[in-house]
């Protein structure tokens, strides 16, 4: 074990000064839960200064300034390039108050100005109506990272650091989210930093003992089984434990400056030989009592170090009299006076020991990437357009040619661009990237890794068989100012729900707060959708992740399905060159048939919506059907279902719409991509029925148009949970998106064939049943079907 409780770095008057500091911040993170004025009690505290709602958590905070404000001397001691991340979920107070001493928060919110005005104000918005949360919210300069975020935040870290070469990411990691899946597997991260090109991570795992009011796993093992987690883990732990504010300081000044000194050795070793080997990052355990400084206990029950402290230690304060003279006792206990002047302002020989100017935690610009992020140099992606002479006539790998693109993207940006994925990028035919830069790994290798393992210390390829922690990479990449791109099946993007969920909100904010910089969107392609799982089965038909994409706010989501290799490729440019959105882009891998050359996929992708001339034929004539659909699959069938429907039925008037961005389908109030009623009535029609084939579940499609004119004639088909081991178009005929299930319906629909339309709906079905009886006899569909093409 190393510890370092006895070495004492700091002279007295360090000593003395580094403790004022902190109880500063430990002022301020109490008085924002409790005061809504009187900010530096300069009379006796009354019920009027205390505010009706008592919101925040305590009992993180004081850990989290203890680390901030240490890791404060050294930024000014070595000129440290650092950056701070807080994973615990509500230690906002402990950030807050080092952002407003070191007075990036006054500059930020002039409203908030370091005087006594200021501070009042700054006590009374936290956790209060049209102020800000108790997360490390977008409105808190020096934030990439919402604390709380379900384990998140070493993933984030290491986000940061990659091809930041020159930057401390130090990242407090609570203990309660230690115990989340996604931050016990990001501790693996240290194996994909180059100590060559990439920055430093410094987690420091915080130990208070307790969640809202449980222990915490970690809190209760031994030190060696604990010390031994961490080696396994690939790091050198360092432990720093204890309540004596006197003997932490010392401990945590020693420690941190070993650890800032052994990553400056071990990047100086790597650069200077230039040999990317793996080391044993350093690492600290905090180990620290829940509540530090506040009240040891309130009527008869124990709160510092116990689970009592977690939010507010003490309430109803205003009917209580003890309880506000218990308040007024501690908050007293730091003594205000000696830390602010009468005017408010924080005493100069204190704000001394912070750094200045970007140096600043709070005022960095890689925690406001947008400032730094630099436009992609892009190749034209034209050069990787599919030639077709006609459409629906040849069949092509859609991803392919994608690859290429991200390829020579890579090429063009080898400082500043990443692929993202969990373990699948030549399975998503996305391996061309591999001729620029490989995968990589700077765990073991084995000889046979020269063959097709696509490894390479420093390769730009980002693959672990995690989807939280290559998404929290990507997210930390994008928030210091890069771009990436992430592709991962469509059955397992579940498994990032909830980071998707908050990332999108951290956009959405982030909108509002005008001193952020737009970042670079994140990319997201999702493949090996639910129609070709031939290898996989049930478990792997699940297109559910449309339907929580479309619940966050629309002035951050896009949601684009390209039926074929160009309309990808066309997407894929415009995402890759937006910023502040989450674009959702759905495109198997497998070959599909191929339908718009270039232009024409270029101009079907800028309208995302739009009537296909050669599939329809209801020009200068009211149509009796219109066949619509989204995605690759139901694309093809609706087209030959449009086939079967026009050789029964020669006189039958069909218009063919396909749609690439699905919120064109949302009413232009509810989305900035929608189609105004009158655009929308001009494609579908006021009052002839549309069958529409789509890629996901049916009621997304009802769900995006409920509000629209001819809505009571809409007929969605999509996925109905069915399926197995089945071929394609067997799958599709189960979950009924097959071309003889779209035609039968149609005759159904439409008025004029109810009653003739009976032999051919006989002929259909006949036809739908020897599909399926040849599939499960021979495995593969009838070749006639499968091998179908649009006519000339």
């Amino acid at each position: 074990m190393t510890t370092l409780q006895t070495i004492k770095p700091l002279s007295e008057l360090e000593l003395d000064a580094i403790h004022k500091y902190w109880s500063a911040s430990n002022y301020l993170s109490a008085g924002m839960i409790y005061l809504r004025s009187n900010p530096l009690l300069k009379e006796p505290l009354k019920s009027e200064h205390i505010k009706q709602r008592l919101l925040g958590h305590w009992g993180s905070s004081p850990g989290l300034s203890f680390a901030y404000i240490h890791i404060n001397r050294l930024i000014k001691k070595y000129d440290l390039n650092a950056i701070f991340l807080a994973g615990p979920g509500h230690g906002a107070p402990g950030v807050l108050g080092p952002a407003y001493l070191e007075g990036t928060y006054s500059e930020v919110y002039p409203n908030k100005g370091e005087d006594e005005q200021g501070l009042r104000q700054f006590f009374k918005e936290f956790s209060f109506p049209g102020g800000i949360g108790s997360h490390c919210t977008p409105e808190m300069p020096g934030s990439i990272h919402e604390g709380g975020e379900l384990g998140y935040s070493i993933s984030h870290a290491f986000g940061a650091a990659y091809d930041n070469p020159d930057l401390l990411v130090t990242v407090m990691v609570g203990d309660g989210e230690s115990e989340t899946g996604p931050l016990a597997t990001s501790w693996h991260s240290n194996k994909f930093l180059n100590p060559i090109r990439d920055g430093a991570v410094l987690p420091i795992l915080h130990l208070n003992g307790y969640k809202i009011n449980n222990p915490t796993i970690l809190s209760r093992i031994s030190h060696e089984e604990l010390e031994n987690l961490f080696i396994g883990y690939g790091w050198t732990p360092y432990f720093v434990e204890g309540s004596d504010p006197d003997i932490m300081h010392q401990a945590m000044a020693a420690t941190l400056e070993i650890c800032v000194n052994e990553i400056q050795r071990i990047q100086k070793e790597a650069r200077d030989s230039g040999k990317p080997t793996r080391p044993r990052w350093p690492m600290i355990v905090l180990r620290s009592p829940k509540g530090w400084t506040g009240p040891k206990e309130v009527d008869g029950h124990k709160v510092e170090g116990f689970w009592r402290a977690h939010q507010v230690p003490m309430s109803n304060i205003k009917d209580n009299p003890e309880h506000l003279k218990k308040l007024e006792s501690w908050l007293r206990s730091y003594q205000p006076e000696n830390l602010f002047d009468d005017t408010g302002k924080f005493r100069p020989e204190l704000k001394a020991l912070a750094p200045v100017g970007n140096r600043r935690m709070s005022a960095n610009p890689h925690a406001n990437g947008g400032l730094l992020r630099k436009a992609l140099r892009m190749p034209d992606f034209n050069e990787y357009a599919l030639a077709l002479d006609a459409p629906g006539k040849v069949s092509a790998l859609n991803t392919k040619p994608l690859g290429k693109f991200l390829r020579d993207i890579m090429r063009q940006n080898m400082h500043n661009f990443r692929v993202f994925g969990p373990d699948e990028n030549s399975s998503n035919k996305l391996d061309d990237i591999y001729e620029v830069s490989k995968k990589t790994w700077l765990a073991d290798y084995l000889p046979e890794d020269a063959d097709g393992g696509e490894l390479s210390p420093d390769g730009r390829v980002m693959e672990m068989l995690s989807e939280h922690t290559v998404e929290g990479w990507l997210e930390g990449y994008l928030l210091t100012g890069r771009h990436g791109f992430f592709s991962t099946y469509e059955s397992f993007v579940h498994v990032i729900d909830s980071m998707f969920n908050q990332h999108a909100k951290w956009l959405a904010m982030s909108k509002v707060v005008p001193w952020r910089a737009p970042v670079s969107s994140l990319n997201l392609l999702i493949t090996s959708t639910v129609w070709r799982q031939d290898h996989n089965g049930f478990t792997h038909q699940d297109p559910g992740f449309l339907d929580i994409v479309v619940n966050k706010s629309p002035e951050v989501t896009r949601i684009y399905l390209p039926p074929d290799v160009n309309c990808l490729l066309s997407v894929a440019n415009h995402c890759l060159n937006s910023t502040d959105y989450i674009n959702v882009i759905v495109c198997d891998k497998q070959k599909h048939l191929q339908y718009l050359d270039m232009d024409a996929a270029i101009t079907h992708c800028t309208k995302g919506v739009g009537i296909w001339e050669w599939a329809s034929n209801d020009e200068g004539a009211e149509p009796d059907l219109v066949m619509a659909c989204a995605g690759d699959i139901p694309t093809k069938e609706a087209l030959a279902a449009t086939v079967l429907l026009r050789e029964h039925f020669p006189q039958l008037k069909i218009r063919f719409i396909n749609v690439v961005d699905l919120y064109k389908l949302t009413p232009k109030n509810e989305h900035p991509h929608g189609l105004s009623d009158c655009d929308f009535d001009s494609l579908f029609t006021v009052d002839k029925p549309i069958i529409f084939n789509f890629h996901g579940y049916p009621y997304l499609i009802h769900r995006l148009t409920y509000r629209r004119t001819n809505h009571d004639n809409l007929h969605v088909r999509g996925y109905k949970e069915k399926g197995s081991i089945n071929t394609p178009l067997e799958l599709a005929i189960q979950n009924e998106i097959d071309r003889f299930s779209l035609a039968i319906d149609a005759i159904n629909r439409i008025p004029s064939l109810q009653i003739i339309g009976a032999h051919v709906q006989e002929k259909l079905r006949n036809r739908q049943i020897e599909c399926r009886q040849y599939a499960y006899e021979y495995g593969v569909d009838l070749p006639e079907e499968d091998s179908w093409t649009w006519p000339s």
